[in-house]
C-alpha cells in the first residue's frame, strides 16, 4: 500500500460504504460490517437485491452513488467485478478503496492511485486491526 499506511487509514475513516453486504451472519461481509459498526464507523450496506431493507441496523442502498459522502470503499466483489466498483468509488470522489481478501484488480488500483486514491488489495479490516495497534474504538471527529 503506498501513500497512508492502514493504521492511519483507518484512523482517519469515518464513513464506509460496504458493497457486496449480506444479511447472513455467515458471510465475510455481514461480520466485517458489524466488526467495523463495533468500533465506531458510520457504515451503509450497499446491495442492489436487498436495497430498502435493513442489515445490522443501516437501511441498505442500491448503488454506491447512494452511500455518499465516501471516506472508504470497502469492496466485498470477486475480483472482476471489482474494477468497475473501483472505478466508481474514484468517480465519486471516494478517498480510499479496500478490496478484501482474494480480491486483486492490478490496473483498476493503479487508476486509483493516478487520481490520489489510497487502495489497499487482498486484505481485511478485521484482520489488519490488531497488527496495526488500533483502539477497540475510533472516536468520532
Amino acid at each position: 500500500m503506498k501513500g497512508m499506511d492502514i493504521r492511519e487509514l483507518l484512523l482517519t475513516t469515518r464513513r464506509i460504504a460496504l458493497v457486496g453486504a449480506s444479511n447472513k451472519p455467515d458471510r465475510a461481509s455481514f461480520r466485517v460490517m458489524r466488526f467495523l459498526l463495533e468500533r465506531g464507523y458510520e457504515v451503509t450496506p450497499v446491495n442492489p437485491g436487498l436495497a430498502g431493507q435493513e442489515i445490522l441496523g443501516r437501511p441498505v442502498v442500491a448503488r454506491l452513488a447512494d452511500a455518499g459522502p465516501l471516506d472508504l470503499v470497502d469492496v466485498f466483489r470477486r475480483s472482476a467485478e471489482a474494477g468497475a466498483v473501483m472505478d466508481e468509488a474514484v468517480a465519486l470522489g471516494a478517498r480510499a478503496v479496500w478490496l478484501q481478501l482474494d480480491v486483486v484488480d492490478e490496473a483498476a488500483a493503479a487508476r486509483a492511485r493516478a487520481q490520489g486514491v489510497t487502495v489497499v488489495m487482498d486484505r481485511c479490516p478485521v484482520i489488519e486491526w490488531r497488527p496495526a495497534g488500533l483502539p477497540d474504538r475510533i472516536s468520532a471527529t
